[in-house]
C-alpha cells in the first residue's frame, strides 16, 4: 500500500476519516482541496464564483494530477471524479477509496452546498448530485467502505481493513 487515496461525496468525512486513519496508519496526510485553496489565494467558493465551476474543475484536476507523495492519505475534493485524468493519475499513485454514505446520511451532514464550495450544476439538488456522482465514485474507486452508522474512528479501521 503506498497512498490512500479517498473520494466521496462532499460531507462523506474525507477530511475527517482522513486525518484519522493518517495517524492510524503513521502516514502522511494531505488536503487536495487545502493545496488549490494556497494556490489559488481563495477559498473554494470562491474560486466557484470568480472563474466557474467549469474552471474551478480544471484547476482541481490539475492539482490532483500533480500530487507527488508516497506513504500519504490524500483526501480529495468531491467533484474529483469529473476529470478522468485526475483519476488515473491518482490510480498510479495508490489505492482510490470511496467512502460510501446513504443519500440520507449525506443529507443530514450537509448544510449550504454553496457555501462549502461544492462544484453545482445550475438548478441541481443534492439529490441530483448524489445520483450523478455515486456511479463515478463506484467506476473509480478500488475499493468501497460504506461509513453509515459509523464512528470517525471506526470508519478509519474500516478503511485501514479494506486497503491491506
Amino acid at each position: 500500500m503506498n497512498n490512500v487515496i479517498l473520494i466521496g461525496m462532499p460531507g462523506s468525512g474525507k477530511t475527517t476519516v482522513g486525518t484519522y486513519l493518517s495517524e492510524l496508519i503513521g502516514y502522511g496526510y494531505i488536503d487536495s482541496d487545502s493545496v488549490i485553496v494556497a494556490r489559488e489565494g481563495m477559498r473554494l467558493p470562491e474560486i466557484i464564483e470568480k472563474k466557474g465551476t467549469e474552471a474551478f474543475l480544471d484547476i482541481e484536476a490539475k492539482v490532483n494530477s500533480e500530487i507527488c507523495a508516497s506513504r500519504c492519505v490524500i483526501a480529495t475534493g468531491g467533484s474529483v471524479i469529473y476529470r478522468e485524468k485526475a483519476l488515473e493519475a491518482l490510480k498510479k499513485i495508490g489505492k482510490v477509496v470511496y467512502l460510501q454514505l446513504s443519500y440520507e446520511e449525506i443529507d443530514r451532514r450537509l448544510g449550504d452546498l454553496k457555501a462549502r464550495g461544492v462544484a453545482l450544476k445550475e438548478g441541481f439538488t443534492l439529490r441530483d448530485l448524489y445520483n450523478e456522482r455515486v456511479p463515478l465514485y463506484e467506476k473509480y474507486a478500488d475499493v468501497v467502505v460504506c461509513l453509515d452508522g459509523l464512528t470517525v474512528e471506526q470508519s478509519a479501521k474500516a478503511v485501514e481493513e479494506a486497503v491491506r
